[in-house]
């Protein structure tokens, strides 16, 4: 076989450039990952979490443990707002997400029932605007919920038709609806994050979010890196429990692990908030700092 000169230099040529492109790859791989390793944790409790008889002294519990946001129920919002606000003032401390509280569900079959959620979803929206929360989280239906839209691609639709207009409504009012996925022992429609991130990406409304729940996790994901980065730039909300009982991360022992799943959110470069919403088993005061030191922890493994 003759040796062509004209073929190799152009062969080498080549080569270097794939060497070169290499390289620039890893130093951004590096960059990323620096990038990564310097997110910080933000963590969020719902208001049952912290000890306390009050609003203040929760918050005072709160921000000696290092943690930056809260998450209060949806119910009778509109009549705290001034309240919540008034205890915020002067701390490092913002309201997270917004959890559930309406009336009724999208998914009824009834429009009476349908319109009396969208009533009070609106209602909770315009509180979360004035408390500036980043979203009002909502499960389409539980399984309890009757009578129900069947699971067909009609349903789908008709959902993402309904939700493109309440995400319309909290994009205009500064907040998003965040999507919550749940195990089938709750929720028969939406199971898994990536399920509720293609109906974000359907929808393709800057007001219609997701979340994961690393409890709901446990029995519907095979990959909790897989489940958040399958969110994508949806992902707007984080919630978390132990992984046998639902109760404060570490009372499960080594179950407790969320190193994989904060490895995917780090990917995402996640910066929103990862918020309790647990019981208990043990002393209150004992076991939530140490929830908060665990998940530290393995933040910083991840």
């Amino acid at each position: 076989m003759s040796f062509n000169r004209r073929n190799f230099i152009k062969t080498t040529l080549a080569g270097s450039a794939l060497l070169a492109a290499g390289g620039c790859s890893s130093l951004t791989s590096s960059a990323k990952s620096a990038k990564a390793n310097n997110l910080p944790l933000k963590l969020s409790f719902q208001e049952g979490i912290a000890p306390g008889k009050n609003l203040k002294e929760k918050f005072d519990f709160m921000e000696k443990h290092g943690v930056v946001g809260f998450e209060p129920g949806g119910r009778g919002l509109k009549g705290r707002v001034k309240e919540i606000r008034d205890a915020l003032k002067g701390r490092d401390i913002k309201v997270s997400a917004v959890c559930a509280g309406f009336d009724g569900f999208i998914l009824s079959t009834d429009p009476d029932v349908r319109k009396k959620f969208r009533n009070t979803m609106e209602e909770i929206i315009l509180a979360a605007e004035e408390l500036g929360s980043t979203g009002v989280i909502m499960v389409p239906a539980f399984n309890s919920q009757k009578p129900v839209m069947p699971h067909t691609q009609e349903t789908r639709d008709f959902l993402c038709a309904q939700l493109d207009e309440l995400g319309s409504f909290a994009h205009k009012h500064g907040t998003t609806v965040i999507l919550e996925p749940l195990n089938r022992k709750e929720a028969f429609y939406l199971r898994q994050v990536g399920d509720a991130a293609s109906i974000c990406r359907d929808i393709n409304n800057p007001g219609v979010t997701c979340m994961g729940d690393f409890w709901h996790m446990t029995w519907e994901e095979n990959s909790d890196m897989g489940a958040f980065i399958s969110g994508g730039d949806h992902l707007q909300h984080v919630h978390v429990a132990s992984r046998k009982r639902r109760s404060m991360p570490g009372e499960d022992g080594e179950a407790d692990n969320y190193v994989n799943g904060f490895k995917g959110l780090k990917m995402l470069g996640y910066d929103k908030y990862v918020s309790f919403e647990c019981g208990l088993q043990g002393q209150r005061e004992i076991a939530v700092p140490y929830a908060v030191e665990l998940l530290k922890k393995q933040w910083k493994e991840a």
